[in-house]
């Protein structure tokens, strides 16, 4: 087979996704479900008045508290794989030949013989002994490293796109009532959502879409009910 044919094939592969598409699924997830159940349970403690302010103020708050938690989050990995990768410098220094045997060994639980894994241990350590440690024992790639700006900014504009879902439910002219709107407007982009975290993740749509689907109408039922609740006893 051709490599061109190859290359195009692995481009395939959705793992180089997953240093942001976390944080978007996420973030687009909490928009619509933190500012939908927070316009939702305002509305049903019936402090109408306060509910265009309250939604707002949910979806600032919220991307930047999103933008902020991802980024100490994913730079917390970032620290983490640095933190390794200097102790692996350390054990190479201190004794390559065991750590040779460690990559024979890894090799070995792979399928190698030790003849095999021998080779290919001597061959990778004589090409770059770090970087075999980082991938083969450590499991750390550069398609997969953790990117902590990338993942904040994209938490942060997915969740004020998601807020703006059942923000725009809030002021669409209906028939019934605002939180019947705001709810039909977040189902709706919940399934958007997981439909768009389907398709780049490559992963079964009803599955993906359900689930998301379930999660977020099961927390804005919560807050409803304790909207109603407060309305009820006069908090």
């Amino acid at each position: 087979m051709p490599l061109q044919d190859v290359y195009l094939r692995n481009t395939h592969h959705k793992i180089h996704k997953a240093g942001w598409l976390r944080a978007a699924v996420l973030g687009a997830n909490d928009g619509l479900v933190s500012t939908a159940s927070l316009m939702i349970g305002v509305s049903a403690a019936q402090a109408d008045s306060f509910l265009i302010t309250a939604g707002a103020a949910g979806i600032a708050a919220g991307a930047m508290s999103m933008a902020v938690g991802e980024y100490i989050s994913v730079r917390s990995q970032n620290d983490i794989e640095e933190s390794d990768r200097q102790l692996e410098i350390q054990h190479l220094a201190v004794d390559p030949e065991g750590e040779l045997e460690e990559l024979v060994e890894i090799y070995m639980n792979r399928g190698l013989d030790r003849e095999l894994a021998t080779k290919v241990a001597v061959k990778m350590t004589e090409r770059d002994a770090l970087e075999a440690h980082l991938r083969d024992e450590l499991g750390q790639h550069p398609h997969t490293k953790a990117r902590p700006v990338q993942a904040a900014i994209a938490s942060a504009v997915s969740f004020t796109f998601g807020g703006l879902v059942p923000f725009a439910g809030a002021l669409a002219p209906t028939l019934g009532t605002k939180v019947i709107s705001i709810i039909g407007f977040t189902v709706v982009g919940l399934i958007g959502t997981g439909v768009l975290s389907a398709r780049t993740a490559g992963s079964p749509y009803l599955k993906t879409t359900m689930r998301i689907l379930i999660g977020g109408s099961l927390g804005m039922a919560i807050t409803a009910g304790i909207g109603s609740l407060v309305h009820l006893t006069g908090i």
